[in-house]
């Protein structure tokens, strides 16, 4: 089978990716196989790729957004049937057995492996995967506009309930790609107003068209005082300035797996009880969870589809804000 494969870590300029030919994987007891379809671009592939985020081993195929048909089933796998379709996401397996696990949070399991990361994820022909780790696709989505759930979608419900968001309150989105706009239509089905800072004018223009209620730059103030804020930029900086725009007891959740230096800022934009949460991975729950709720509202990707030869030129893309959706490879 064709794979894109990082060998070693280099600036996205340099193409890390080399595309080779791999033998289709073992499915071991507990697995299926997937015939892969579709494999969404994240800003993760691009921080494992870069050394950003360390290698957890060497050579890995990245990609965690897979979509495609279930080609062949592991002793003891009676939940899925081959032909059928199923999404695999970022998080691959869970002991099981950990205090996290034990008390719901096996988003934070301390043996917790990852798609992409710790085994091979889908810039590929084939991926096999923990049979309890894959997900039906809801029937509204094809394969290339599904793909964007498992990753963006996922997390970013995840970052909503994280921040505390109610129905009806006022929810501010600093940065504004594929996961923000996902979160932005949840966030409109709740009924939420929603303000986006972005420094990019196409950017704002597409939060208004998706129904916020204000966007700007990030050097500007929200007209409103903010009950809650996602953070979606991997800066630092970004943090200090949702801060500023919470009101008290407001809460900021950081979604990114890798951020820069938070700068130094007052401790008056922490008083009064606002608190700095960061959002880790989500649990399986969080996955069904937002693929019922997608296909109900339904939610709209954007995307752009780039052939699986092309992976190093879709996150080269990513890297300089140059895409117009969610990047999605094309893998068949």
């Amino acid at each position: 089978m064709r794979a894109a494969q990082l060998h070693r870590p280099a600036p996205i300029r340099e193409s890390p990716l080399r595309l080779v030919e791999l033998p289709v994987p073992d499915v071991g007891p507990g697995e299926i196989l997937l015939e892969v379809t579709a494999c969404g671009v994240c800003r993760t592939d691009l921080q494992l790729s870069e050394g950003d985020l360390v290698a957890h081993r060497l050579p890995i195929v990245p990609g965690h957004q897979v979509v495609g048909r279930v080609a062949a089933l592991g002793d003891g796998v009676s939940s899925w049937r081959v032909g059928d379709r199923a999404g695999v996401a970022w998080l691959s397996s869970t002991c099981g057995e950990c205090r996290q696990c034990a008390a719901g949070r096996e988003n934070l399991c301390e043996r917790a492996h990852f798609t992409g990361w710790d085994r091979d994820g889908g810039y590929a022909g084939y991926l096999a995967a923990r049979a309890g780790f894959a997900f039906p696709i809801p029937a509204g989505f094809g394969d290339l506009d599904a793909a964007p759930l498992l990753c963006g979608g996922v997390i970013g419900y995840r970052s909503l309930k994280i921040s505390g968001i109610s129905p009806g309150g006022r929810l501010g989105l600093f940065g504004f790609g594929a996961s923000a706009s996902l979160a932005l239509q949840v966030a409109r089905h709740w009924g939420c107003e929603v303000f986006v800072a972005t420094r990019s004018e196409r950017e704002q223009a597409r939060a208004r068209e998706l129904g916020a209620a204000w966007a700007g730059g990030y050097d500007q103030v929200p007209p409103v005082p903010l009950d809650a804020a996602i953070t979606f930029a991997p800066a630092g900086e970004i943090v200090v300035r949702a801060l500023e725009a919470v009101d008290r007891g407001g809460t900021v959740a950081i979604n990114a797996i890798h951020l820069d230096r938070i700068p130094e800022f007052s401790y008056d934009l922490l008083w009064l009880e606002r608190s700095i949460r960061s959002v880790a991975n989500f649990t399986r729950q969080d996955a069904r969870e937002f693929l019922h709720l997608a296909a109900s509202i339904p939610i709209q990707t954007t995307i752009d589809v780039y052939p699986l030869e092309a992976a190093n030129t879709a996150l080269q893309r990513l890297a300089a804000g140059q895409l117009s959706g969610a990047a999605v490879l094309q893998c068949r």
